[in-house]
């Protein structure tokens, strides 16, 4: 009886001693300008599991939360995050009052982002897309500054593309099958309707996706999330377009279970920064929600942004000194008007249904079907039998004269020739003509009507010589998606995903004018009879506008996903597990039999199937309430992109020799600390991806033996790299301190070493040598030395220092002053085999090639570093309960020069060629070059309703 009653009083007074010893605290969060509450505010203590959403009347409270010093996070989409730092005794039940959340003023600065255009490099290279798309929705001061500071020139967050992301809407991976990455101008122009984003970089776990080494980004479009209200913008900036204009609505949900957003814009411009630039760009968007009962949920997501954009030509250093660094060769005057030659024109409608259904209190699963289809084109000039109407075509330069070497039957004679009189009357004629003369193109395509007294009196069609076509790809894609996210326990959580995605894609030639001409023949004329033929199934044929010709083929693909990921969550330490696996098959189907390739290029394609596995692991250790250690690692395969799967896919069914998954290893451990005051990050990465490979195609001369020593014609070859491998190597630093109530400081600092770690094997596809009893004409080049060469294509050293001031009176002012160096220029390949050495007439190494000439004309250029000054300010109004505010940027403000990017020329891939044309001091087949934006402005009006 004595132990019954002993354990009775010891129950009771634990019992006693835990309700006094409860620690709580709760509050109510609302909108400084507005006063009125806010909801789905999330709420959470620094380094703990511990997290709510506030409710509808914003209030918020937490029960037997532990003791001591505790920072209170408190963070919303379009709010700037508040940190409160607080003491929690024994007992304490604290009322932390009104939390009052600032609008935060960098969602105006996203709309203000320079976005690169992929066709800025090359039509076949996208590798340029901007990453810092994937940026806009972190609010960490490194990756803010690689957004909005460094984008500029290029920079990429830890020196990888943006096919190592990704990019989802609703759960639904938008990475596309070809290349593998994002598409923006998919979803372009819809600022506003996009705002609701999580991002997470590297392989830190995301909730959605397995993801990539870079980071995984998700957008939200469920309706009922949007704050209810209006949004109408007005911009004006002087980048890729002129104006811009969004208008916005947001229903909330009503109470019939109903809720809708609508969305639209246009941005236009008659010319961009660079010459010849028109801009013509639409978006709409509609979001509709219908709650079915408690549980479960519809929402219809519907995305339409048709837009056109006229494209700038990389141009070598002679080029850029003739003229200026807005040049641009791909445009001319056609009755008084610029007319731009190279075009893209994306129209890809996304339709998207999610079932969201809540399970139970810990158990979600959403899933959803989505329908994409359109195409995307560019444009260019196709010509049979005539000059190429490049008006910077190497022939017409000043150069091509007074780089010239004496010849005999292609054997060196050392004897340099230059023809300096007939280089000053071609550098007359260039720029008396620099541009494309649309006249003489139609007057090519008609012959004269002479009048009785043989006067021209007006012209009449006859066949082309030039054309206007458009590269056309013609997409459906269906995709099906699955993803449970669920509590298990208080400290285990699940998240498992599954999609499935069927793609078809149509590749053709598309005829878009003939120029004032009747017909087009559909031949290659570089060669003859039968091979000149793009379909022997229909031969001689005459094509006019609307026909297709040249190349006619359909991608096919599947893909099969699944995840599953694991998060533990503790006092102390937090870890995850998780892991993917995929099941990817690709094969091409031949619309023509094409007269090169007939025995190889009608019908279907040999299927190739590719399975490929994930795995990736990471802890948090909580050292403090302000004080973090963050690790991740991951090991994964990743299946090539449709781009580099098929050797030649324009003509023939063959595939890739030694085709395998790339092998990708990453690691990164960051020391987090987040105080009131001081917020600061550090980072340092490594990554390895092995077994890359990568298609170029290009015209090459003096690389193959015709019988008779040099190629008196152009080949144009596809050409290979396999057994790639890339390491990149760097820390990230990110620093943001408070220095007063008003003053902020930030600095971040990028320090990479993105470098090839391996000599790749090279192999060309050669057309001309093509036959019946050769149907993949494969020149196998060895290896290239490729290895300790610098990646090129953006800044491998970043430095931003910025200081902000942000008045009480809702104004605000910054100025960032960045440093970038470390840029170097994109290296052909081909020049690093032992073809280089080798004269194509004699089999021999050219005599004349010294190792120490080869280093110098083989050595990578490395541009001027490069310091940028940006300006940035705002300032907001409340105007009769509405909200009215005004954006402001200025970048390169001292109106900076500089090379954004560039590539080396692969026309000359042999030494001989090579040296005369350098050591003549006016190189012809010099390196191509991007030249960034000088000082431009963006101005953004808006006003909530």
């Amino acid at each position: 009886m004595n132990k019954f009653y002993f354990t009775i009083v010891f129950i009771m007074q634990f019992w006693f001693s835990s309700a006094q010893n409860s620690n709580s605290f709760f509050g109510k969060v609302i909108e400084s300008k507005t006063q009125k509450p806010l909801s789905f505010v999330v709420v959470s203590i620094q380094n703990t599991n511990l997290m709510q959403l506030t409710k509808t009347d914003g209030q918020f409270s937490f029960d037997d939360v532990p003791s001591g010093h505790l920072l209170i996070l408190v963070r919303s989409q379009g709010f700037k995050d508040a940190l409160y730092p607080i003491e929690m005794n024994q007992g304490d039940k604290l009322d932390l009052g009104i939390i009052a959340l600032e609008e935060d003023q960098t969602l105006e600065q996203q709309s203000s982002i320079i976005t690169l255009l992929e066709s800025d490099f090359s039509d076949e290279n996208s590798s340029s897309e901007s990453t810092s798309g994937l940026l806009q929705s972190s609010r960490d001061a490194f990756l803010q500054a690689a957004a909005f500071n460094w984008g500029q020139a290029r920079f990429r967050v830890r020196g990888l593309d943006s096919e190592y992301s990704t990019l989802m809407i609703n759960g639904v991976s938008m990475n596309k099958m070809y290349d593998g990455r994002p598409q923006w101008g998919e979803w372009g122009g819809l600022n506003d309707a996009l705002r609701n984003q999580e991002f997470t970089l590297g392989t830190a776990p995301s909730d959605y996706a397995f993801g990539g080494i870079l980071g995984t980004q998700q957008i939200n479009t469920r309706a009922s999330i949007y704050r209810p209200g209006s949004r109408i913008t007005f911009s004006g900036t002087n980048t890729n377009y002129s104006w811009r204009t969004m208008a916005t609505y947001a229903s909330g949900m009503y109470a019939n279970g109903w809720a809708f957003v609508i969305s639209a814009g246009k941005r236009w411009a008659q010319e961009g920064y660079f010459e010849g630039t028109n801009y013509d760009a639409n978006s709409f968007f509609i979001s509709i929600e219908k709650k079915l009962g408690q549980n479960h949920s519809l929402n219809l997501t519907a995305i339409y942004t048709p837009n056109t954009r006229a494209k700038n030509s990389p141009n070598t250093a002679e080029v850029t000194a003739l003229t200026n660094v807005k040049y641009n060769s791909y445009w001319g005057f056609q009755d008084g008007k610029k007319r731009n030659a190279r075009v893209k024109t994306i129209e890809m409608p996304t339709i998207m249904l999610n079932h969201y259904f809540k399970i139970n209190d810990k158990t979600n699963l959403n899933s959803s079907a989505t329908y994409q289809f359109g195409k995307i084109g560019n444009s260019n000039i196709d010509y049979q039998n005539a000059d190429s109407p490049d008006p910077s075509y190497y022939r017409k330069m000043p150069s091509y004269f007074s780089s010239l070497y004496a010849k005999d039957n292609g054997e060196f004679s050392g004897a340099f020739i230059p023809d300096y009189e007939n280089a000053e009357k071609s550098k007359s004629l260039f720029l008396a003509h620099s541009q494309i003369d649309w006249n003489a193109i139609y007057k090519a395509n008609q012959n004269p009507i002479l009048d009785s007294n043989g006067i021209i009196s007006g012209y009449e069609p006859k066949k082309s010589k030039y054309v206007l076509y458009e590269d056309r790809v013609e997409d459906q894609t269906l995709a099906l998606n699955t993803n449970l996210s669920s509590q298990l326990s208080d400290n285990i959580f699940l998240n498992a995903g599954a999609s499935f995605k069927k793609l078809k894609s149509h590749y053709s030639q598309h005829l878009l004018d003939l120029l004032g001409g009747l017909y087009f023949d559909d031949i290659d004329p570089f060669y003859k009879g039968t091979q000149s033929q793009s379909d022997l199934n229909n031969p001689d044929r005459q094509v006019v506008v609307g026909d297709t010709y040249g190349y006619n083929f359909n991608y096919l693909a599947t893909v099969i996903e699944a995840f599953t990921q694991f998060k533990f969550t503790y006092n102390k330490v937090d870890f995850y597990l998780a892991q993917q696996f995929s099941v990817r098959d690709y094969q091409r189907e031949g619309l023509y039999k094409n007269g090169i390739y007939e025995t190889n290029s009608f019908g279907k394609s040999e299927k190739v199937t590719f399975e490929d596995f994930g795995f990736k692991g990471g802890l948090n250790f909580k050292i403090s309430g302000k004080q973090l250690l963050a690790f991740n690692t991951a090991h994964m395969t990743k299946a090539p992109s449709l781009r580099n799967t098929f050797a030649n896919s324009r003509l023939n069914n063959s595939l890739v020799n030694d085709l395998e998954s790339e092998n990708i290893n990453s690691a990164d451990i960051s020391y987090v600390y987040r105080s009131p005051k001081l917020k600061g990050r550090l980072t340092t990465y490594y990554s390895l991806i092995k077994n890359s490979t990568q298609i170029s195609f290009f015209y090459a001369e003096g690389i193959f033996d015709n019988g008779a020593g040099y190629l008196n014609t152009d080949a144009f070859v596809s050409q290979t790299l396999t057994q790639l491998s890339k390491k990149n190597i760097g820390a990230e630093l990110s620093l943001e301190y408070q220095l007063s109530a008003t003053f902020k400081t930030t600095f971040s600092a990028g320090f990479g070493e993105y470098t090839y770690a391996s000599n790749p094997n090279v192999t060309l596809i050669n057309d001309a040598k093509a036959s019946l009893e050769n149907t993949n004409p494969l020149f196998d080049f060895g290896t290239a030395s490729l290895r300790n060469y610098k990646q090129a294509g953006m800044p491998q050293r970043a430095y931003s220092f910025g200081l902000e001031y942000r008045d009480p009176k809702y104004w605000w002012l910054s100025a960032n002053i960045n440093y970038l160096t470390n840029t170097y220029i994109d290296i052909a390949a081909i020049s690093r085999t032992k073809i280089f050495y080798k004269n194509p007439a004699s089999g021999f190494n050219f005599p004349e090639a010294t190792e120490e000439r080869a280093k110098e004309l083989l050595k990578q250029e490395k541009f001027d570093p490069l310091m940028l000054l940006n300006l940035v300010g705002g300032k907001s109004w409340r105007v009769y309960g509405k909200n009215l505010g005004v954006f402001a940027s200025i970048n390169n403000v001292l109106d900076v020069t500089y090379k954004s990017g560039g590539y080396e020329q692969s026309r000359n891939a042999n030494f001989r060629g090579m040296n005369q044309d350098f050591s003549s001091g006016t190189p012809s087949f010099g390196n191509k070059y991007f030249y960034g934006y000088g000082r431009t402005y963006f101005v953004n009006l808006y006003i909530n309703l």
